[in-house]
């Protein structure tokens, strides 16, 4: 099946230029040029990624984040002049897959698009059937969903699959950068950073007591505890 992939920028120059580069690697690909056309089209559509610029009239990129329906079945590149840190964490912390600065390689974010797209389906094929429970928490690996008690929270991709790889292998200690790899499976551009943001994320939707789940080791990187202590 051909992959969609939804170009976003209110610069026409630059999205024809990506727009161009994608169809001519068999990419099915549709455009918007501001954040509001960019969720109505997004709803239609059905992307598998999104190539999504933060400076943008209407709606910014991380608002686009934010009111994202669906987003269980999106990876999201990020584009944006400004190269700040803390511009970083927020679009990491809104649950995009990955970060590209202006001006950019058209190459490198094909490369970055190809990477994602094989992550996802992975992720997909490669999904466990049985049912992980925690208590009340139930992470369904085939539906790529999870529940707590009757609420479903809603998960990014990447905190989905960072919750299902540490449950999976109860108190088996991965360092950050094992982490990186396993779950992102690249040089992410955020960094060690991006796996402490995705935990605190994690823990937050979780609550208490469910957060304590996920623990830190020190100097080290983070863990499960087993499945037994929430039973």
């Amino acid at each position: 099946m051909t992959k969609k992939v939804l170009v976003v920028d209110d610069e026409p120059g630059i999205v024809n230029a990506i727009a161009y580069a994608l169809r001519r690697e068999g990419y099915e690909v549709d455009t918007a040029g501001d954040g509001e056309e960019a969720l109505a089209k997004a709803q239609v559509f059905h992307p598998n990624v999104m190539v999504l610029d933060v400076m943008m009239p209407k709606l910014n990129g991380y608002d686009v984040c934010r009111k994202l329906e669906d987003r269980d079945d999106i990876g999201i590149i990020l584009l944006t002049v400004k190269n700040d840190i803390v511009d970083k964490i927020v679009g990491l912390e809104l649950g995009a897959d990955d970060y590209m600065t202006k001006p950019f390689e058209i190459r490198e974010l094909l490369a970055r698009v190809k990477a994602l797209l094989r992550r996802l389906d992975k992720n997909t094929a490669e999904v466990k059937s049985e049912l992980i429970e925690y208590g009340a928490l139930r992470v369904h690996a085939e539906r790529r969903s999870v529940q707590l008690g009757e609420e479903q929270l809603d998960l990014t991709p990447k905190e989905f699959d960072l919750l299902l790889l540490l449950l999976s292998h109860p108190q088996r200690v991965y360092m950050r950068e094992e982490l990186l790899d396993q779950v992102w499976e690249m040089d992410y551009a955020g960094g060690t950073r991006t796996v402490d943001i995705h935990i605190q994320r994690l823990r937050k939707k979780l609550g208490e007591p469910y957060q304590n789940i996920l623990q830190t080791v020190y100097g080290v990187g983070y863990k499960a505890v087993p499945a037994g202590s929430f039973a």
